[in-house]
């Protein structure tokens, strides 16, 4: 892909140069840098060049121009530290440098328009061409801030050649043919029977004491049948996630639409809410502009559960012989704003899962993955008897790590189970089963003391998806269920009636 870089920085000395240096000086020394300094790393023929330079008292003035090879900021940088050893000899010193201009162009998609970036005061698209006026400082360049545009624009470049295929999908396994009990949207029949209700909020529900019994069983039956023969222990995640973490589990690059914020007071000075409190105590009304302008950010709930377990494993070195490690975690709901996808119990914005974690070595985390898949067909054969499938997914952003050959290998992926609805005809993700390699423990810095590669890999179970499913194919009434199932749930409470 062709780029050009035009960049006008002016270096700010310590003392006048005019006095001290001869313009015969500083013309040879420019000359030493596009013939070495700023050609180094390049292929023959490509790299930097300083265009034009000139010198006004303490300042001196650089028009550099580059290819993709040595970009016109790197040159600048060198430029500065080689301008600093030049200069030292006559004892003057570079005290900083200020940016007038820089402009980037690329080689890009007519159809691919942009309209605003971060650092990016002018976008300009024409004749295949994407034209950057960047808007950085001697800071920005030190924090590889246009490196990091050009990889922001490589990425959605990547993004909409994916863009309608989210995924790749490939079917593994189909169960064999089961029948069907019901034929209606199993959380209207549950509404209509009074086993659960709308909260206060979007994406939400109450569940009564009839869906609770059906999610405790669920979680029973994973518990006997999959978790403790395993050897599993149960620990707590957070349900609050900060930055920090998200920035680590990569979270942060996209979690924006879908995540549910958290946000803290500035200050629990009473002072500072008595005008909040006054204010509502006259309307009646909750002043939420006046409150976003007291309250910080801090991180958001929990959108995907087991990041947060990393923070316990984060900096530390772990024996191999402790490996594999097998844990869960089932104390508390997860977050998601599903804006206009929501769908009765399973699709919805607050739900209920359990999380298995388990770590080792890249032979023992791909080798329990199939123990796992084994064991939950047995579960949704035995107990559950409902259809289902398995399909191997790659998700896009495993192409755009760079991992899309592990996933071709099936080392690196997900396998999505999924469900027939009979009422719509339409199939429900409602399992998985997630290899994740090296990502998590790399992020953390959780290292084997061996120096082996450590793996990780994570199943969400959805106990809104799972009973959606069941319930879907099988009906409400427990006459219609697995023998298995209904020797687990028992009588189904009944707690209230309301005239």
């Amino acid at each position: 892909m062709n780029m050009e870089f035009q960049l006008k920085a002016e270096l700010k000395c310590s003392g006048s140069l005019s006095e001290t240096v001869s313009s015969s000086e500083i013309a040879d020394f420019v000359k030493l840098c596009n013939t070495e300094v700023l050609k180094k790393g390049a292929p023959p023929g490509c790299g930097a060049e300083i265009e034009r330079w000139n010198v006004a008292g303490e300042k001196i003035g650089l028009k550099i121009v580059s290819d993709r090879f040595v970009r016109a900021h790197d040159a600048l940088l060198r430029v500065k530290n080689e301008f600093g050893k030049f200069l030292g000899k006559h004892s003057i010193g570079i005290r900083g440098m200020e940016i007038e201009d820089y402009a980037i162009a690329m080689e890009w998609e007519e159809g691919l328009r942009l309209k605003k970036l971060p650092f990016v005061k002018e976008i300009k698209q024409e004749e295949g061409w994407l034209k950057l006026s960047l808007d950085v400082d001697e800071f920005s360049l030190e924090k590889r801030i246009p490196d990091r545009i050009i990889r922001l624009l490589e990425d959605k470049r990547e993004a909409e050649k994916w863009k309608g295929k989210k995924e790749h999908w490939e079917l593994l396994f189909e169960s064999n043919k089961k029948p069907f009990y019901f034929d209606k949207d199993p959380t209207e029949e549950m509404i209509k029977r009074g086993w659960i209700r709308h909260a206060a909020g979007r994406g939400q529900w109450i569940h009564g004491p009839q869906s609770t019994r059906i999610f405790r069983t669920l979680e029973r039956i994973l518990l006997d049948n999959l978790l403790e023969p395993f050897g599993y222990e149960e620990m707590i995640f957070p349900k609050f996630v900060p930055w920090s973490v998200w920035k680590k589990s990569g979270h942060a690059k996209g979690i924006y639409p879908e995540a549910y914020y958290v946000c803290t007071p500035k200050t629990r000075d009473p002072e500072y809410w008595e005008e909040v409190v006054d204010y509502y105590k006259v309307t009646n009304e909750v002043p939420l502009d006046m409150i976003m302008g007291r309250i910080e950010n801090v991180g958001g709930m929990c959108y995907a559960q087991c990041p947060p377990f990393w923070i316990f494993m984060q900096g530390k070195t772990i024996p191999d012989e402790i490996l594999p490690i097998k844990v869960f975690d089932r104390s508390g709901t997860s977050y998601r704003y599903e804006s206009g996808g929501l769908h009765g119990i399973e699709r919805l914005d607050e739900f209920h899962r359990v999380e298995i974690v388990w770590i080792g070595n890249k032979e023992q985390v791909i080798e329990h993955a199939k123990q796992l898949q084994a064991k939950y067909r047995r579960v949704f054969d035995e107990f559950l008897d409902i259809e289902w499938r398995e399909a191997w997914v790659t998700p896009w952003f495993m192409v755009q790590e760079g991992k899309a050959g592990l996933a071709e290998l099936k080392e690196v992926g997900t396998i999505d189970y999924e469900a027939v609805l009979p009422y719509s005809g339409k199939w429900l993700e409602f399992q998985n089963v997630s290899v994740n390699g090296d990502k998590y423990p790399k992020e953390f810095s959780v290292k084997l003391q061996s120096g082996e590669e450590l793996w990780s890999g994570c199943s969400g179970v959805g106990l809104e998806r799972w009973a959606t499913v069941l319930l879907a194919q099988k009906g409400l009434d427990p006459d219609k269920w697995n023998a298995k199932f209904r020797s687990v749930v028992g009588e189904l409470p009944e707690v209230f009636r309301f005239l």
